[in-house]
């Protein structure tokens, strides 16, 4: 009997529907904005978001970084401190420049870092060699190089194992710069990366660290590359250095990071989320508007159906399923066209300029069940808050008042 009834009032919903086709299309449109906006817009927060954070994680969620602020130069005594910390693997000094090479018809920017070569390897995951080898650390006039140096972006060879590529680079002398180049022996290439927000290993020459004095020409390290046990020593050893070196040196943790992206994530999905509610709120109103109309406009037939022994609850949750119907259907068009959206914008991409280098990021948009649900609903409730107040207010009219109207 009640599903019979169900049935009934949402055949009936249907049928008024289609009898005020403009106007239902019109508050369906308006319905659907929320979901639209809220799916499509969080769905590539979101899909960026963990692109960038696995990207910053793919670097070593246990390394950090130390870079000396101006007028300090890390020694041996700095290595020897911040190895003796616990929780530290290893502490390994590093020189690096920004430089330039020949790659087919162009010139392209890239970053040298003179490094013992295996702690690199040892750090990033996924950094594989794709062939040749990894150059030992007496032969600081071979290096590894990345994908994009080694290849034309059609991907076809420029520099292959054995071959001696251009380092151009800058170096500052006695107050001034001076234009430098250095020519290196290809030990090896590594096999492509991907787009690293950051730091990218496609774009990257590595050296062993003698190179960085005796190639390069540099005297002081540029930095000191420290590795940690795991992840859960980092925020330990992250706080002992930055009590140590408050002031003398700059301290990155690729952890720290990743966490600070997820903090503004968290926020921008907050954002984006009171945007898209003024949405649901106009659709409330729009609703609201329609429905009451609707009564108007149906006062005599409630007049009617009232006479023949249709009870108050009978006629609210009638006028009440028709606003619920319309917000179903503006939620389902709002969803798939979110989704649509959100692969078409996050296809677009953006560009994110590091030193010498532009990265073209394009992550696929993260479609969560959560965001679904989460539209859904609110869509929902836009169809029982705009249809409430009418319903409950066909439902008061006296059944003699509703016969004599015209």
């Amino acid at each position: 009997m009640i599903l019979q009834f169900i049935l009934d009032i949402l055949r009936m919903s249907f049928k008024v529907l289609t009898e005020r086709k403009t106007r239902a299309v019109l508050t369906i449109i308006g319905i659907s904005l929320g979901p639209f906006a809220l799916v499509m817009i969080s769905s590539v927060i979101n899909g960026y978001g963990d692109y960038v954070i696995s990207q910053v994680e793919g670097l070593g969620q246990n390394v950090i970084v130390l870079f000396p602020s101006t007028g300090y130069k890390f020694s041996e005594s700095d290595l020897d401190t911040i190895r003796s910390l616990r929780g530290v693997k290893r502490a390994e000094p590093f020189y690096s420049i920004q430089g330039q090479v020949r790659i087919g018809s162009e010139t392209r920017g890239v970053l040298v870092y003179a490094i013992p070569v295996e702690v690199v390897f040892e750090s990033i995951r996924g950094l594989e060699v794709l062939k040749g080898s990894i150059p030992s650390e007496s032969d600081y006039l071979k290096a590894l190089i990345g994908y994009k140096i080694a290849h034309s972006d059609d991907n076809s060879v420029i520099y292959d194992v054995g071959d001696v590529i251009t380092v151009t680079y800058l170096r500052a002398t006695s107050g001034r710069s001076e234009v430098r180049r250095v020519s290196i022996v290809v030990s090896g290439v590594l096999k492509e990366f991907g787009g690293a927000f950051i730091l990218s290993p496609d774009t990257t020459v590595i050296l062993p660290l003698q190179a960085g004095s005796r190639l390069l020409g540099l005297n002081d390290w540029s930095g000191i590359y420290v590795l940690v046990e795991s992840s859960d020593f980092v925020p330990q050893v992250l706080e002992e250095l930055q009590e140590t070196y408050r002031g003398v040196a700059d301290i990155i943790s690729f952890q720290s990071i990743a966490n600070v992206i997820n903090s503004v994530i968290g926020a921008m999905n907050f954002i984006s989320f009171a945007a898209s509610l003024s949405a649901f709120a106009v659709a409330v109103s729009g609703v609201a508007a329609t429905m009451i109309t609707s009564v108007v406009e149906r006062t005599r037939e409630i007049g009617v159906l009232k006479a023949l022994g249709f009870r108050d609850s009978q006629v609210l949750l009638m006028i009440l399923a028709e606003s619920i119907v319309m917000s179903i259907i503006g939620g389902i068009i709002g969803i798939v066209l979110g989704v649509i959206g959100a692969h078409a914008l996050a296809s677009i991409g953006f560009e994110v300029r590091a030193s010498v280098q532009t990265i073209v990021i394009r992550a696929p948009p993260k479609i969560a069940v959560t965001g679904i649900l989460r539209a859904t609903a609110l869509t929902l409730l836009v169809g029982i808050a705009g249809g409430v107040f009418p319903a409950y207010r066909a439902a008061k009219i006296p059944p003699a008042i509703a016969l004599r109207y015209e």
